[in-house]
Protein backbone atom coordinates (compact mmCIF):
# COMPACT_ATOMS: atom_id res chain seq x y z
CA UNK A 1 0.00 0.00 0.00
CA UNK A 2 1.40 3.39 -0.97
CA UNK A 3 2.18 6.00 1.65
CA UNK A 4 -0.35 8.40 0.13
CA UNK A 5 -3.18 5.86 0.35
CA UNK A 6 -2.31 5.01 3.96
CA UNK A 7 -2.24 8.71 4.84
CA UNK A 8 -5.70 9.22 3.30
CA UNK A 9 -7.05 6.19 5.15
CA UNK A 10 -5.55 7.58 8.34
CA UNK A 11 -7.21 10.93 7.78
CA UNK A 12 -10.58 9.24 7.24
CA UNK A 13 -10.05 7.22 10.42
CA UNK A 14 -9.25 10.31 12.50
CA UNK A 15 -12.33 12.16 11.19
CA UNK A 16 -14.50 9.13 11.92
CA UNK A 17 -12.98 8.73 15.39
CA UNK A 18 -13.79 12.26 16.51
CA UNK A 19 -17.22 12.07 14.90
CA UNK A 20 -17.88 8.88 16.89
CA UNK A 21 -16.68 10.63 20.05
CA UNK A 22 -19.15 13.45 19.47
CA UNK A 23 -22.08 11.17 18.64
CA UNK A 24 -21.53 8.78 21.55
CA UNK A 25 -20.84 11.64 23.93
CA UNK A 26 -23.97 13.58 23.03
CA UNK A 27 -26.35 10.60 22.78
CA UNK A 28 -25.34 9.20 26.19
CA UNK A 29 -24.82 12.56 27.89
CA UNK A 30 -28.20 12.62 29.71
CA UNK A 31 -27.48 9.16 31.17
CA UNK A 32 -23.92 10.18 32.05
CA UNK A 33 -25.19 13.23 33.95
CA UNK A 34 -27.32 11.15 36.29
CA UNK A 35 -25.26 7.96 36.46
CA UNK A 36 -21.55 7.21 36.69
CA UNK A 37 -22.36 3.92 34.99
CA UNK A 38 -23.77 5.82 32.03
CA UNK A 39 -20.54 7.83 31.71
CA UNK A 40 -18.44 4.69 31.89
CA UNK A 41 -20.58 2.89 29.30
CA UNK A 42 -20.12 5.82 26.92
CA UNK A 43 -16.34 5.93 27.40
CA UNK A 44 -15.99 2.16 26.97
CA UNK A 45 -18.17 2.20 23.85
CA UNK A 46 -15.87 4.81 22.32
CA UNK A 47 -12.76 2.78 23.22
CA UNK A 48 -14.25 -0.34 21.64
CA UNK A 49 -15.21 1.59 18.51
CA UNK A 50 -11.70 3.00 18.08
CA UNK A 51 -10.04 -0.41 18.38
CA UNK A 52 -12.55 -2.00 15.98
CA UNK A 53 -12.40 0.76 13.37
CA UNK A 54 -8.58 1.06 13.48
CA UNK A 55 -8.27 -2.60 12.47
CA UNK A 56 -10.23 -2.28 9.23
CA UNK A 57 -9.70 1.38 8.36
CA UNK A 58 -5.91 1.57 8.74
CA UNK A 59 -4.86 -2.03 9.40
CA UNK A 60 -3.88 -1.34 13.01
CA UNK A 61 -4.81 -4.28 15.22
CA UNK A 62 -4.63 -4.07 19.02
CA UNK A 63 -3.89 -6.64 21.70
CA UNK A 64 -3.98 -6.67 25.49
CA UNK A 65 -1.43 -8.95 27.16
CA UNK A 66 -1.05 -9.92 30.78
CA UNK A 67 -3.87 -9.75 33.29
CA UNK A 68 -5.78 -6.46 33.50
CA UNK A 69 -6.30 -5.63 37.19
CA UNK A 70 -9.83 -5.58 38.55
CA UNK A 71 -9.32 -4.55 42.16
CA UNK A 72 -8.21 -1.37 43.89
CA UNK A 73 -4.76 -0.79 42.38
CA UNK A 74 -2.56 1.90 40.92
CA UNK A 75 -1.69 1.41 37.23
CA UNK A 76 1.56 3.12 36.17
CA UNK A 77 1.80 3.03 32.39
CA UNK A 78 4.11 3.93 29.55
CA UNK A 79 2.43 6.70 27.55
CA UNK A 80 3.19 7.04 23.84
CA UNK A 81 -0.06 8.22 22.27
CA UNK A 82 -3.83 8.49 22.65
CA UNK A 83 -4.15 4.81 21.74
CA UNK A 84 -2.59 3.51 24.97
CA UNK A 85 -5.15 5.55 26.95
CA UNK A 86 -7.96 3.93 24.97
CA UNK A 87 -6.56 0.41 25.36
CA UNK A 88 -5.85 0.61 29.09
CA UNK A 89 -9.17 2.24 29.97
CA UNK A 90 -11.08 -0.26 27.86
CA UNK A 91 -9.29 -3.21 29.48
CA UNK A 92 -10.04 -2.45 33.14
CA UNK A 93 -13.47 -2.31 34.80
CA UNK A 94 -13.28 1.09 36.50
CA UNK A 95 -10.33 3.11 35.24
CA UNK A 96 -9.84 6.73 36.25
CA UNK A 97 -7.09 9.24 35.57
CA UNK A 98 -5.35 12.19 37.13
CA UNK A 99 -6.20 15.07 34.80
CA UNK A 100 -5.41 18.74 34.41
CA UNK A 101 -7.98 20.84 36.28
CA UNK A 102 -8.66 22.91 33.16
CA UNK A 103 -10.26 19.86 31.53
CA UNK A 104 -13.09 20.07 34.06
CA UNK A 105 -14.52 22.96 32.08
CA UNK A 106 -14.35 21.25 28.67
CA UNK A 107 -17.94 20.84 27.38
CA UNK A 108 -19.25 17.28 27.79
CA UNK A 109 -15.73 15.78 28.00
CA UNK A 110 -15.13 17.32 31.41
CA UNK A 111 -18.40 15.98 32.77
CA UNK A 112 -17.65 12.47 31.55
CA UNK A 113 -14.20 12.61 33.15
CA UNK A 114 -15.57 13.72 36.51
CA UNK A 115 -18.36 11.15 36.44
CA UNK A 116 -15.97 8.22 35.91
CA UNK A 117 -13.90 9.39 38.86
CA UNK A 118 -10.99 11.28 37.26
CA UNK A 119 -9.09 13.45 39.74
CA UNK A 120 -8.42 17.05 38.63
CA UNK A 121 -5.18 18.62 39.86
CA UNK A 122 -3.55 21.99 39.46
CA UNK A 123 -0.11 22.30 37.93
CA UNK A 124 2.51 24.43 39.64
CA UNK A 125 5.97 24.32 41.09
CA UNK A 126 7.27 20.79 41.46
CA UNK A 127 7.06 20.43 45.25
CA UNK A 128 3.71 22.22 45.49
CA UNK A 129 2.31 20.22 42.58
CA UNK A 130 3.29 16.89 44.15
CA UNK A 131 1.75 17.82 47.52
CA UNK A 132 -1.46 18.99 45.85
CA UNK A 133 -1.61 15.88 43.68
CA UNK A 134 -1.17 13.53 46.64
CA UNK A 135 -3.85 15.40 48.62
CA UNK A 136 -6.30 15.30 45.71
CA UNK A 137 -5.64 11.60 45.14
CA UNK A 138 -6.15 10.85 48.83
CA UNK A 139 -9.51 12.65 48.77
CA UNK A 140 -10.61 10.63 45.75
CA UNK A 141 -9.22 7.31 46.90
CA UNK A 142 -12.53 6.23 48.45
CA UNK A 143 -14.12 5.94 44.99
CA UNK A 144 -13.64 2.40 43.67
CA UNK A 145 -11.54 1.87 40.60
CA UNK A 146 -8.10 1.64 39.11
CA UNK A 147 -6.16 4.91 39.17
CA UNK A 148 -4.10 5.23 35.97
CA UNK A 149 -1.01 7.44 36.02
CA UNK A 150 1.84 8.12 33.60
CA UNK A 151 5.15 8.19 35.53
CA UNK A 152 6.94 10.17 32.82
CA UNK A 153 4.19 12.78 32.93
CA UNK A 154 3.67 13.07 29.19
CA UNK A 155 3.67 11.15 25.92
CA UNK A 156 7.14 9.90 25.05
CA UNK A 157 7.97 8.83 21.48
CA UNK A 158 9.59 5.44 20.87
CA UNK A 159 13.36 5.59 21.32
CA UNK A 160 13.25 8.82 23.33
CA UNK A 161 14.47 8.83 26.92
CA UNK A 162 12.52 10.77 29.57
CA UNK A 163 12.82 10.65 33.38
CA UNK A 164 10.30 8.98 35.66
CA UNK A 165 8.90 11.63 37.99
CA UNK A 166 8.96 11.20 41.75
CA UNK A 167 5.28 12.13 42.01
CA UNK A 168 4.46 8.56 40.98
CA UNK A 169 6.26 7.29 44.07
CA UNK A 170 4.44 9.79 46.29
CA UNK A 171 1.05 8.66 44.97
CA UNK A 172 2.00 4.99 45.39
CA UNK A 173 2.92 5.60 49.03
CA UNK A 174 -0.20 7.68 49.71
CA UNK A 175 -2.60 5.07 48.30
CA UNK A 176 -0.91 2.09 50.00
CA UNK A 177 -2.06 -0.10 47.11
CA UNK A 178 -0.30 -2.52 44.77
CA UNK A 179 0.96 -0.95 41.55
CA UNK A 180 0.55 -2.68 38.20
CA UNK A 181 3.09 -1.45 35.62
CA UNK A 182 1.96 -1.37 31.98
CA UNK A 183 4.20 -1.41 28.92
CA UNK A 184 3.34 -0.57 25.32
CA UNK A 185 4.56 -0.16 21.74
CA UNK A 186 1.61 1.87 20.40
CA UNK A 187 3.80 4.83 19.46
CA UNK A 188 5.42 2.79 16.70
CA UNK A 189 2.10 2.84 14.83
CA UNK A 190 0.16 5.79 16.31
CA UNK A 191 2.52 8.73 16.92
CA UNK A 192 2.12 11.59 19.38
CA UNK A 193 1.55 14.05 16.53
CA UNK A 194 0.55 13.86 12.90
CA UNK A 195 -2.08 12.05 10.87
CA UNK A 196 -0.42 8.88 9.61
CA UNK A 197 -1.43 5.64 11.38
CA UNK A 198 0.65 2.62 10.40
CA UNK A 199 -0.63 -0.95 10.05
CA UNK A 200 0.60 -3.56 12.51
CA UNK A 201 -0.06 -4.92 15.99
CA UNK A 202 -0.20 -2.39 18.84
CA UNK A 203 0.18 -4.00 22.27
CA UNK A 204 -0.44 -2.96 25.85
CA UNK A 205 1.01 -5.42 28.36
CA UNK A 206 0.08 -5.49 32.04
CA UNK A 207 3.09 -6.62 34.08
CA UNK A 208 3.23 -8.38 37.48
CA UNK A 209 2.29 -6.01 40.32
CA UNK A 210 4.72 -4.26 42.60
CA UNK A 211 3.34 -4.94 46.05
CA UNK A 212 2.27 -2.16 48.38
CA UNK A 213 4.84 -1.18 50.99
CA UNK A 214 7.92 -1.20 48.76
CA UNK A 215 10.25 1.68 49.63
CA UNK A 216 10.00 4.70 47.33
CA UNK A 217 13.55 4.44 45.97
CA UNK A 218 13.20 0.73 45.22
CA UNK A 219 9.72 1.28 43.81
CA UNK A 220 10.87 3.96 41.36
CA UNK A 221 13.85 1.90 40.24
CA UNK A 222 11.74 -1.21 39.66
CA UNK A 223 8.98 0.74 37.96
CA UNK A 224 11.30 2.32 35.41
CA UNK A 225 13.30 -0.84 34.79
CA UNK A 226 10.28 -3.08 34.30
CA UNK A 227 8.24 -0.70 32.14
CA UNK A 228 11.15 0.33 29.94
CA UNK A 229 12.45 -3.23 29.45
CA UNK A 230 9.02 -4.58 28.54
CA UNK A 231 8.20 -1.61 26.29
CA UNK A 232 11.51 -1.92 24.46
CA UNK A 233 10.83 -5.63 23.88
CA UNK A 234 7.38 -4.83 22.48
CA UNK A 235 8.79 -2.13 20.21
CA UNK A 236 11.49 -4.50 18.97
CA UNK A 237 8.76 -7.09 18.27
CA UNK A 238 7.00 -4.40 16.20
CA UNK A 239 10.15 -3.87 14.11
CA UNK A 240 11.28 -0.65 15.78
CA UNK A 241 15.03 -0.21 16.24
CA UNK A 242 16.74 2.78 17.82
CA UNK A 243 19.98 3.51 19.60
CA UNK A 244 19.69 3.19 23.33
CA UNK A 245 16.95 0.56 23.46
CA UNK A 246 17.67 -1.72 26.41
Amino acid sequence: MSGAVQWLRSLAFIVAMYLAMAVIGIVLFPWALVSARGARVGCKAFCAWVRWSAAWMVGLRTEIRGTPPTGEVLIAAKHQSFLDIIMIFGAVPAGKFIMKRELMWAPILGQYALRIGCIPVNRGKRSAAIKKMVADVARGASRPGQLIIYPQGTRVAPGVSAPYKIGSGAIYEALEQDCVPAATNVGVFWPRHGILRKPGLAVVEFLPPIKAGTGRVEFMARLESEIESASNALMKEAGFQADGLR
